[in-house]
């Protein structure tokens, strides 16, 4: 009798780890994946994959434990089965009618799919009180219901962690939580991107098919409702399962591995997405291995004179005020340039461009997500554990860029061809002074071309021209930060405006699409009266890809930088070692800027400038110095790597790919700088140092 009553959880547990099984071979061929298994190794990743996923599945089937406990006939005899109903109804006239209840306050779809939950659930009950004669199919239906959403999310999460891996070679993360948050722009790219009707279709058909298999298997169940005794012992037992499994799963979680795809492909999926979603902030003092305070305050200020969070900054001759225009480009990986290798001829407008800049060919993004470059080149300061500031409460009046400029008389302004309310940049850039144009700035008329993510860069180049040019009439120098959006999954933009058609929706067409909008821009640039006082800085916000054998693989990090002003900047290659933070540091001091400083990122042609990069992920902090990678991470897990260009024909200075060698013994030094570094940074923006 109790193995009968089990069965439905023993079929979908089949579905569940047979798909995740599935899912893991897919992960193992797929061209994301550099790192080749033998074939003791696949079957080790899945033997402990499976181990992880088992007692995910004991406590996502407590639902399912909920359902069968409340099945009864007592329930509908009097009074407790109209008891019951006026329960339910008003239960749901509360979901329905009530304008400001607590799921509304939730917001996003909550109350919608409360309220069919619940008039699912008062329906049901209804026609099982009123119909007794036709319980036992209405309990069917509804048994096969419940089954059949089981299916539909086990085999819709396999497709979403497909398609999760495929755009970022990981398991879920801090990413797929604002995919949550962000429905609206997530969903329209999905839409944009997939073929979304036979992709729901087929999943649907699947899910219908199996939940019909499991159906016919198990419906037996439901004949014989279990006494009171028999649910105590299935629940008793089940509840002991449930302890076990949540003893368990920390423990799969700790399971270790050198290369970073064998720990993304043995992980399960919901745990990640939990995880992420329970951890958007990290506490770098519980987290990570510290020094004491004031010894890691002095060991990170030693490197800039003077040693403090405040220092004056000396212009090397006159200031000059020259107009600037920041153009962070979306995912403009350094492999996409001819420089760096490419034979695509994907970046020709930009290529050429390099060769008349000041062309930084050793930089990298401190992480990877726009709002980290965006964070990086705003604040000019290193990551820190957890989400980034743009995305904190406490982002707004902090010592930025645009201070430093709105001090100097200038206009400050962020330009976002996209709705900037998205990742929260309109809070924290209006929070610091900036002014906002973005899509809620453009007439009808000013849209050619639009997707999900905002209107096509050479909308928003054109809308740029005209906000300089009002700008320019103020009489007033300017400083405007724009953020380029086409080359974002779908890839979709004009068409006949490259030699790749923009339905084709690839990687190269975004790339080149918005090589193509920035040419266009400095075409119209170039006749206005300011383009000639102007700087015009660009830099990638991140790579298109941050998947690698490490937890921080260099070549998944490395952008490039240019700097360009007729007649002003001289055109060289700068080789040093540096990254995002120090790029506006480094342009002020061209214009000879002197003012006093709490920004972490320098001046790289400065007397005190010693060559170090910081790179991160949202919980593995690194710091690049000295031809070795330092990586700190959560439960005070320390890494280091010795880094090896790989051989190819490229000039060193644009060689991309390094082998990471884990060093048998770590650098006391750089292990002690590199925790220094975050461990300053994070007391300071705790305390409120580093605000205006």
């Amino acid at each position: 009798m109790y193995f009968n009553k089990i069965k439905p959880y023993f079929y979908l547990a089949g579905v569940y780890l047979s798909l995740s099984v599935f899912l893991r071979l897919v992960f193992f061929f797929h061209p994301i994946t550099t790192t080749h298994f033998t074939f003791f190794e696949a079957v080790g990743i899945l033997l402990k994959g499976t181990l992880a996923d088992i007692p995910i599945f004991i406590l996502a089937s407590l639902f399912l434990a909920l359902y069968f406990l409340t099945y009864s006939n007592r329930k509908f005899e009097k009074p407790w089965g109209g008891i019951i109903l006026g329960i339910l109804v008003v239960a749901f006239l509360y979901v329905w009618l009530v304008p400001n209840n607590i799921f509304k306050q939730y917001g996003g779809g909550l109350n919608d799919v409360v309220m069919i939950f619940v008039g699912l659930k008062t329906l049901a009950f209804a026609l099982m009180l009123f119909l007794p004669k036709y319980r036992l199919k209405i309990r069917n239906g509804y048994y096969f219901f419940t089954i059949f959403l089981y299916v539909l999310l086990i085999i819709f999460n396999g497709v979403s962690e497909y398609f999760f891996w495929n755009e970022f070679g990981v398991r879920y993360n801090f990413i797929a939580v604002d995919y949550l948050i962000y429905t609206n722009e997530v969903i329209g790219n999905i839409m944009e991107s997939y073929p979304v009707i036979p992709l729901f279709l087929g999943i649907f058909a699947i899910a219908l098919l199996l939940s019909i298999w499991i159906f016919r298997k198990t419906k037996d169940c439901l004949v014989e409702i279990p006494n009171i005794f028999q649910k105590i012992v299935l629940v008793g037992v089940f509840v002991v399962i449930c302890g076990i499994s949540l003893l368990v799963i920390p423990k799969t979680e700790d399971f270790k591995a050198e290369d970073n795809f064998v720990l993304e492909i043995q992980s399960n999926g919901f745990y990640k997405f939990y995880y992420a979603f329970t951890h958007n902030e990290l506490d770098f003092f519980k987290f990570y291995s510290t020094l004491p305070v004031k010894e890691a305050e002095a060991l990170y200020l030693k490197q800039f004179n003077p040693p403090s969070i405040l220092k004056p900054v000396q212009g090397r001759g006159e200031e000059v005020h020259k107009n600037v225009v920041l153009i962070s480009v979306e995912s403009l990986s350094a492999e996409y340039m001819r420089h760096f290798g490419n034979t695509n001829g994907i970046t020709p407008f930009l290529d050429s461009l390099a060769d008349k800049s000041l062309f930084c060919t050793n930089f990298y993004a401190t992480g990877n997500r726009t709002v980290r470059g965006l964070e990086a080149l705003t604040l000019c300061i290193p990551p820190t554990p957890g989400e980034s500031i743009i995305k904190r409460e406490d982002n707004k009046n902090k010592f930025s860029t645009g201070s430093i400029f709105k001090a100097k008389g200038y206009q400050v302004k962020f330009l976002y061809g996209g709705y900037s309310y998205f990742d929260n940049m309109k809070d924290f850039f209006e929070g610091n002074g900036y002014g906002i144009v973005d899509r809620d700035s453009f007439r009808p008329d000013e849209i050619t071309f639009a997707n999900v993510w905002g209107v096509c860069d050479e909308d928003m180049a054109k809308k740029a021209i005209q906000v300089m040019n009002e700008e320019y009439k103020t009489g007033k120098p300017f400083f405007n930060h724009w953020m380029t959006v086409s080359n974002h999954r779908p890839f979709t933009y004009p068409n006949g405006k490259i030699d790749i058609p923009g339905d084709a929706k690839s990687r190269d067409g975004g790339v080149k699409y918005t090589d193509y909008a920035l040419k266009q821009f400095f075409a119209m640039a170039e006749k206005e009266p300011w383009f000639k006082n102007t700087i015009f800085v660009i830099v990638a916000d991140h790579c298109a890809s941050s998947a690698g054998k490490t937890e921080l693989p260099m070549d998944k990090y490395r952008i490039p930088a240019i700097i360009y002003s007729q007649d002003f900047i001289e055109p060289q290659q700068f080789t040093g070692l540096m990254s995002q933070m120090d790029l506006m540091p480094t342009v002020m001091g061209l214009m000879n800027f002197s003012y006093q400083s709490k920004f972490m990122g320098e001046d790289v042609f400065g007397n005190n400038y010693k060559p170090r990069a910081y790179i991160a992920t949202y919980q593995d902090l690194g710091l690049i110095k000295n031809d070795t990678l330092t990586i700190i991470s959560p439960v005070k897990q320390v890494k280091q790597y010795a880094l090896e260009l790989k051989e190819s024909d490229l000039p060193p200075q644009f060689k991309l790919y390094y082998k990471e060698n884990p060093v048998k013994t770590q650098n006391k030094s750089l292990l002690n700088d590199c925790i220094a570094t975050y461990e300053s940074v994070s007391q300071w923006l705790k305390n409120h140092l580093l605000d205006k």
